[in-house]
């Protein structure tokens, strides 16, 4: 009997059910993270529904009348303006619908790019560092399956945050076509961000690795958008290099073009491929890029705590530190443009940069924001720590005569020296980007902007406290905590004034009780007050991790 032959081209091509098995499994896999993520996830999109519903409603709230609305929109036709906040389309003739597009959109976009990648790095890169993939896999579980159902998840999320930003502004009584671009902006934000970290989890062994590269994309496309819209209204040809800013030329409620969005949609399509290809040229656990081989023979620093936390904590602070002073640089690099602009400010930027001299008050304002970025840092570092607790790193750390005071001790002692240095440095920056880009006597300025900065640090410090000493005790939402917190800084920081708040709410922003310094003297109160609660939840954080079970979630 004559055994049947298979030609070349039947064996290569592969079967309907074979690409069938590759996706085996997605819709359990999915409906698995649905109930992991019904809290979180549910917290995420309901916090992006309800943040655009206040700043739908808000303006028309603080003015009522086209002329308040006309004080307050004219700062954003300045290039200041525009660099925070996006293109100014339509500001010449203003409305409470383009205010709250050019106003506040870009930082709902900012949500939901983060919300997307976090989603994205938890369920992929995450569940195979810790081995939970494995097993998965273990079952009859396809090789697309855990990523189909991931991205599926976070699209479900990106459109329910879509739909409530359209019902905020519905609700607000804006334009149906402009409100419904807006929503769609999110989205596609969200897929073309989402579609990115697909990428990085192939690329990075590492939650962190992924998160950072996906996170990093996030704060170059802040970066070029703020250079290419401050060039001139409407956005430069460089605005165009930003993914943040291709929903924001859609020029909501103005000339209301949807052509922008096929730029996400279809770089967030190849980025999708790009993930699914690259996953099939790796082993489950292992990265594409390739981790860096350690040194033959350990330093000797690596026997000492504080070395071995050096070690631990040197590669976050060492990207923030760089990011921060090349960003610090370039908002040092506007303070001429400041002067430039000083007499055609609106009295309402002069609510944001205080004081007479518009351009100290500029460069004070830089300072402060530029702490709140700082305080990230310092939360992501916390955030490491307890990623070292969970993978069991902290547990072998501790197996040495190492107590648990020493080893939490000595990393808290590397992360506020850290977050301290990176402070003296964004200042360093802006001092020498105001010096380099003022015409005249920009060097009298350097040693203010550098003690601006440091000024910042007793903020930093209680904000480090009060994460450290929920990490002591509630360990599993003190990560969470700390980015409310700072997310809650960076919105009252810059928009609390205009908002006109309760002085309750704005007394709960962290970074808003010390002096703006360089334009006002120092008040010592509030610095020996942060200083006294960053040290006491230090304290109270050491306790705690004392009194808990390590690896307790």
């Amino acid at each position: 009997m004559s055994t049947p032959t298979v030609s070349a081209e039947a064996r290569q091509a592969p079967s309907p059910a074979a690409g069938q098995a590759r996706f085996a499994g997605t819709g359990t896999l999915l409906r698995f993270m649905l109930r992991r993520d019904r809290i979180r996830s549910t917290a995420w999109v309901l916090g992006i529904g309800v943040l655009a519903f206040y700043f739908a409603n808000a303006i028309q709230l603080i003015a009522e009348t086209p002329e308040e609305l006309r004080s307050l929109t004219v700062m954003f036709a300045d290039p200041i303006g525009r660099m925070m906040t996006g293109p100014g389309f339509g500001m010449e003739d203003p409305t409470h619908e383009r205010f709250f597009s050019s106003g506040y959109v870009l930082y709902l976009y900012i949500l939901i790019a983060l919300m997307s990648v976090f989603t994205v790095v938890r369920h992929t890169r995450v569940e195979e560092q810790t081995g939970r993939a494995e097993l998965v896999r273990a079952n009859v579980v396809g090789r697309h399956a855990t990523l189909t159902a991931t991205l599926a998840l976070t699209v479900l999320a990106n459109v329910i945050a879509a739909l409530l930003i359209w019902a905020a502004a519905q609700a607000g009584g804006f334009a149906a076509e402009g409100s419904t671009l807006v929503a769609l902006g999110g989205l596609a934000v969200g897929l073309f961000f989402a579609a990115a970290a697909a990428v990085s989890a192939q690329l990075s062994e590492s939650s962190r690795g992924a998160s950072g590269m996906a996170g990093g994309l996030i704060g170059l496309a802040f970066l070029i958008r703020m250079g290419g819209d401050a060039a001139e209204p409407g956005g430069s040809a460089l605005s165009w290099f930003s993914p943040l800013a291709w929903s924001q030329q859609t020029a909501p409620y103005v000339e209301d073009r949807w052509w922008p969005l096929l730029l996400p949609v279809g770089f967030a399509v190849v980025l999708v491929w790009l993930g699914y290809w690259l996953s099939t040229k790796r082993d489950v656990g292992a990265s594409l890029l390739p981790t860096r081989l350690g040194r033959a023979a350990a330093r000797p620093s690596l026997g000492t705590p504080l070395g071995l936390a050096a070690h631990t904590l040197k590669g976050g602070l060492r990207g923030w530190g760089i990011a921060l002073l090349l960003t610090g640089l370039m908002f040092g690099s506007f303070a001429q443009t400041m002067v430039d602009a000083a007499g055609d400010l609106p009295e309402e930027m002069q609510q944001i940069f205080a004081g007479e001299d518009m351009m100290l008050g500029y460069l004070a304002y830089m300072a402060l924001f530029m702490a709140v970025f700082i305080g990230a840092a310092g939360v992501s570092g916390l955030q490491q720590l307890r990623g070292e607790e969970n993978r069991g790193r902290a547990e072998y750390g501790m197996s040495a005569p190492v107590g648990r005071t020493t080893w939490l001790g000595a990393h808290l002692t590397v992360l506020v020296v850290g977050v301290l240095l990176i402070l003296v440095l964004v200042g360093i920056g802006m001092g020498l980007g105001a010096m380099a880009s003022l015409e005249e006597d920009g060097g009298q300025y350097f040693g203010k902007l550098m003690l601006a900065g440091f000024m910042q640090a007793p903020a930093v410090l209680a904000l480090i406290g009060i994460v450290t000493a929920l990490f002591g005790w509630l360990p599993k939402i003190a990560g969470a905590v700390g980015w409310v917190i700072v997310g809650f800084g960076g919105v009252m920081s810059t928009f609390g004034q205009l908002l006109e708040l309760p002085e309750a709410v704005l007394n709960l922003n962290i970074f808003g009780h010390l002096s703006d310094y360089p334009v006002e003297d120092i008040a010592w109160a509030p610095v020996v007050w942060l200083t006294a609660i960053g040290a006491a939840g230090i304290i109270l954080g050491l306790i705690g991790f004392n009194r808990r079970e390590i690896n307790r979630v």
